[in-house]
């Protein structure tokens, strides 16, 4: 028996003994996910245990270091337990941009300090993190954001607004791009600040979708202080941070394309598809797509952590797992017929199918557009000509 396959059975052992058993169960709605947070929200006492458990062993960011309360695993030893929680069917114990995004980040530009301060308390979901980027004339074109941050001496000033901030109004805190050197080139004096969102001078406005829900919000600086030692890397070089945390951002939406589900959609759909043999086979077509990306999502994340994936393979990545997200809900649509289009009762569960459905739309807009993906793999993977 190999290190790994050791560690393979203590991984096992351990999950039977602490998943508990509604934590092996299909995340049916936003309720189902941990968020974590300065004041979390538990669905029920096994959700918040097993948050717990996993942060207490590191397992919330396995592959973290231990001094900043990961689980100091190996690349191999993370895929081990990520295969070992498929498995069973283990829900991810804390959903987290501090995870995701910031926390890669500090990781590699944040000082000793930032990482010591922040990072365990991300790995134990004390906090609940937004990304204060896009503003209503900073969208794709994110170099020309205007949010401007000024020097008092003893503190930083911020003004401006941010839009599409996911979860602004329930983070406690932002990682925030603000301009700094409003005479240099837009892709310069560009800093990376985080700050509290309880701090005087935040606010924020949910923004209604066409799904009826209201995950982004309007967020508003008003003469915001911030202590200067939140600045993340050099100041005016923010925009190098921006980039590295974006490639994670993208990395975390290209999973939207896996769904989440180990099975496959035929399998899911089954009953539906009995009698529809053109919807079956646009079925099967989908689950060889899916079963394609599962793989090559395997292969880049590799990449990733030994330091080998392109620089521009999280944008392909990005634009693929989007396009499978959204035709996996189009077939869910299709087999469900008109019923699937029923918008309020306990039966469809508040018009579940419909409404993810239409939030999948804003999957080619989020994290840059499907274009300007489609438009970095062309130049810096393709190495096709610009117009």
């Amino acid at each position: 028996m190999t290190d790994l396959d050791a560690f393979r059975q203590d991984v096992r052992a351990w999950l039977e003994v602490n998943c508990p058993a509604e934590m092996r169960q299909p995340i049916r709605d936003e309720s189902d996910m941990c968020w974590g947070g300065r004041n979390p929200v538990f669905k029920n006492d096994a959700q918040k245990s097993w948050m717990e458990v996993m942060a207490e062993r590191g397992w919330t960011v396995p592959d973290w270091p231990k001094d900043y309360g990961g689980g100091g695993l190996s690349a191999a030893e993370t895929k081990v337990l990520k295969q070992e929680m498929a498995r069973i069917g283990a829900r991810n114990p804390l959903m987290s941009f501090g995870i995701s995004m910031l926390g890669p980040a500090l990781l590699k530009y944040g000082s000793e300090e930032q990482k010591k301060h922040y990072l365990p308390q991300i790995a134990r979901g004390e906090i609940r993190w937004c990304q204060g980027y896009s503003e209503p004339g900073a969208g794709s074109d994110l170099a020309s954001l205007q949010t401007k941050c000024e020097d008092k001496g003893d503190h930083w000033l911020v003004n401006g607004q941010k839009v599409w901030t996911s979860y602004a109004d329930k983070a406690d805190w932002i990682f925030c791009l603000v301009r700094t050197d409003p005479a240099a080139p837009k892709h310069q004096g560009i800093s990376f600040l985080l700050f509290d969102m309880a701090s005087p001078g935040v606010s924020t406005k949910p923004i209604l979708l066409i799904s009826g829900n209201s995950p982004f919000c309007e967020t508003f600086f008003d003469d915001v202080k911030v202590p200067k030692d939140q600045l993340v890397g050099e100041l005016n070089k923010g925009w190098d941070v921006a980039k590295y945390l974006l490639g994670h951002e993208r990395e975390m939406i290209s999973g939207m394309g896996l769904g989440g589900q180990a099975d496959s959609l035929g399998a899911a759909l089954a009953d539906a598809l009995a009698d529809d043999p053109l919807l079956r086979a646009a079925v099967a077509r989908f689950d060889v797509d899916a079963m394609a990306f599962r793989a090559m999502s395997e292969k880049f994340i590799d990449e990733l952590k030994a330091g080998q994936a392109h620089p521009a393979q999280p944008s392909m990545m990005k634009y693929a797992g989007t396009e499978l997200n959204k035709a996996r809900h189009e077939l869910v649509m299709a087999a469900g017929g008109s019923d699937a289009l029923e918008w309020e009762s306990e039966r469809s569960r508040n018009g579940k199918a419909a409404r993810e459905w239409l939030r999948t739309k804003a999957n080619s807009i989020e994290g840059g557009t499907s274009e300007i993906q489609l438009g970095i793999v062309a130049k810096r993977i393709l190495g096709l000509p610009g117009a």
